[in-house]
């Protein structure tokens, strides 16, 4: 198994919390409330936000050229391409630019984004990667998921767009490299010794990640 696999494996109950979590399985059956979802995709624009700094920080913290360039790859998805796409998504949903840019952030929001910073911040790389891999790889595997025919299959689906978009091949690329380059930093940073750490760093971010969707629940009373 590779890291990621071995970090899902040894933090199987958060894991599942947060990938199975009645957000997703609400969104999947096509039963999620729209103001739920609403108010989901304005704290997810600004949590982009906040992982934006986190890949600025990774450019930092990488000792090679190899790592800095891959976190500079990473930022630039998120503000050159990741947070249009989110703006017109979130247009289809009647949330205008002017909304979402001045939404205060949840707790929530705040709990998981600055938890990805500070051990990045306390840590090394493989920590902050470790950190980032719930929501990054995370979300391919949840848009995989719920598009077992494909994503022609989703019809009418009312969230077929943030589906496909975390099912497309585009995202499923960006995921496979995130995975790719976190057994890569693995390969020059960890011991057996260390992997309990990561472990528990792991399966943390996978909570924050789960309370995440139940913010969305809870504020709408759904």
């Amino acid at each position: 198994m590779d890291l990621f696999a071995r970090l899902k494996a040894a933090a199987s109950d958060d894991w599942q919390s947060y990938v199975d979590h009645d957000f997703v399985r609400r969104m999947s059956a096509g039963t999620l409330p729209p103001e739920a979802f609403r108010y989901y995709l304005v704290q997810d624009y600004l949590f982009l936000i906040q992982f934006a700094r986190a890949y600025a920080l990774a450019i930092y913290k990488g000792r090679s050229l190899a790592d800095m360039r891959a976190a500079k790859a990473g930022l630039s998805a998120i503000l050159d391409l990741e947070m249009d796409l989110h703006v017109r998504l979130c247009g289809r949903w009647g949330l205008s630019p002017e909304v979402i840019e001045s939404a205060p952030e949840h707790q929530a929001t705040v709990a998981y984004t600055r938890f990805v910073l500070d051990s990045g911040m306390a840590g090394d790389l493989l920590d902050l990667h470790v950190a980032l891999a719930p929501c990054v790889i995370g979300y391919a595997e949840i848009g995989r998921s719920l598009t077992p025919g494909g994503a022609e299959a989703l019809g009418t689906h009312p969230y077929r767009d943030w589906i496909g978009e975390y099912a497309g091949e585009a995202y499923q690329q960006v995921a496979a490299d995130a995975r790719s380059h976190l057994d890569g930093l693995a390969a020059r940073a960890m011991t057996e010794r260390r992997f309990a750490e990561l472990t528990a760093l792991f399966a943390k971010a996978s909570r924050l990640e789960a309370a995440f969707w139940q913010m969305a629940l809870t504020e709408t009373g759904s």
